[in-house]
């Protein structure tokens, strides 16, 4: 695989910093850009995966005219910057977004303008810029309840704003190949968790931060409902696999097969705190969440005879790692 310029919006988030190590490991990369506003990131969480230099809006080149790493300040809300931060590059990485259910449901027009507008964005910078290859973040939401596992032919109902916003996502990507010929590839993360996931809100890192605290857990409902969890180097992987994919309009599953009730997560996660850290975790049951579905986890064959990609890592190995990265963070 040739060495591209890579542009990645998010790219200061959990995923993105991830990605850009494997993509440094495999020595993919003519260069990098990374797009983010700092919201939920800063530049300096980029500074144990590698060296880059801060670019301005002001300042900035096409890509295919250096080589390196580069931050730059912008919000994917905003069309006109989108189409200079990408001039001179091969692929767009789209992952910046609103993400989750709970705060789409506490503000569902920001998280249609940040998913929908974000996307359209850079799928409009992309045609104009005529980089043909496009990858779009998304997740099991726009199925809503179904029963599992969950395919790429999975009828779509989403049942909260979030899903609602990456399904539009994820048609107009459909829209964009079939109209512009980008070669754009939708993959469907499942429920992402692994190093690097210090500033992530989902249970993983939210349980680990809460244990290290000496906060009670909180299951919402009756910790039956099931997740699908993926190493988030595997996950990077899959990214890498769908850059290079020759064929666009393309939608793929990333998750693991497996199927974990979050009480069984609980219960595999306390015991290895106890382990790592000698700390005791106590768990208190509340309210199911609205929005929030029973079961999923989702089949992968598509992935393995169309990407190639299967995943690696096992939930207790991979539990293990993340462990272990907060430990020595922590220290």
């Amino acid at each position: 695989m040739k060495k591209l310029n890579w542009l990645i919006t998010g790219g200061l988030g959990f995923v993105g910093r991830t990605l850009i190590a494997e993509l440094l490991k495999q020595d993919l990369a003519q260069a990098i850009r990374v797009v983010d506003n700092f919201s939920t990131g800063s530049p300096s969480d980029l500074q144990p995966v590698t060296d880059f230099s801060l670019v301005t809006l002001d300042n900035i080149s096409a890509m295919s005219a250096h080589s390196g790493i580069e931050v730059v300040k912008a919000d994917i809300r905003d069309a006109e910057p989108a189409v200079k931060v990408t001039a001179g590059a091969d692929v767009i990485i789209h992952l910046a977004a609103n993400t989750g259910v709970q705060p789409s449901i506490e503000s569902p027009r920001l998280d249609m303008e940040s998913n929908v507008m974000g996307t359209l964005n850079y799928l409009e910078a992309a045609r104009q810029n005529q980089i043909k290859q496009f990858v779009l973040a998304s997740s099991g939401a726009p199925i809503g309840e179904a029963e599992p596992p969950i395919t790429e032919k999975s009828p779509c109902r989403p049942i909260s704003p979030y899903g609602a916003s990456k399904l539009a996502g994820e048609a107009y990507c459909s829209a964009y190949n079939g109209s512009f010929g980008i070669n754009t590839i939708v993959l469907r993360f499942s429920n992402v968790y692994g190093p690097l996931s210090g500033k992530k809100g989902s249970v993983v890192a939210k349980f680990i931060k809460q244990a290290l605290a000496g906060e009670t857990w909180t299951i919402n409902g009756n910790g039956e409902q099931t997740r699908d969890f993926i190493y988030s180097q595997d996950l990077a992987k899959a990214v890498v696999k769908a850059a290079y994919h020759p064929k666009g309009g393309e939608i793929f599953q990333v998750a693991t097969q497996e199927e974990t009730s979050v009480r069984e997560l609980a219960d595999l996660l306390s015991a290895q705190i106890k382990e790592v850290f000698e700390l005791e975790v106590t768990i208190d049951y509340g309210e199911p969440l609205i929005g929030d579905v029973a079961r999923n986890f989702a089949d992968i064959t598509h992935s393995k005879q169309v990407l190639g990609w299967q995943p690696e890592v096992k939930l207790a190995t991979g539990i293990v790692d993340t462990l272990n990265w907060f430990r020595e963070k922590n220290k």
